[in-house]
């Protein structure tokens, strides 16, 4: 079978250290904005949620209309934007796009806004 792996251009870690601990970089600043943004969107922070909650790690585009009620193409749509900020892989496998949460990319995420101990 035929697989090809494609990754985005932004790096998986945001920042060493939450941004209450030391300013943020243009590039970090960047890379963070870009993930913020694709995740403030209810139909994305649900497909986050169906990916990461995935017995098998990742599931097909296909597979994932019915649960959120939109049309493949809308779905495409946000599981691109998700993909463009480096939150989720893709992977083609014959017609058919699967994807997977990069754990990575979500606790930088996480780690970057979490309030000061």
């Amino acid at each position: 079978m035929y697989r090809e792996r494609v990754t985005t251009d932004l790096p998986v870690t945001v920042c060493c250290e939450p941004l209450t601990q030391a300013p943020l970089s243009v590039e970090q600043a960047v890379t963070l904005a870009a993930r913020l943004k694709a995740l403030a969107d209810p139909a994305r922070l649900r497909l986050i949620s169906l990916l990461a909650a995935s017995p098998t790690g990742d599931v097909c585009v296909c597979d994932l209309t019915e649960p959120l009620d939109l049309t493949q193409p809308t779905v495409s749509h946000h599981l691109k934007v998700l993909h463009d900020a480096g939150l989720v892989t893709r992977e083609k496998r014959s017609t058919w796009a699967y994807y997977s949460v990069v754990p990575e990319a979500l606790g930088a995420v996480a780690r970057a806004i979490a309030p000061p101990l």
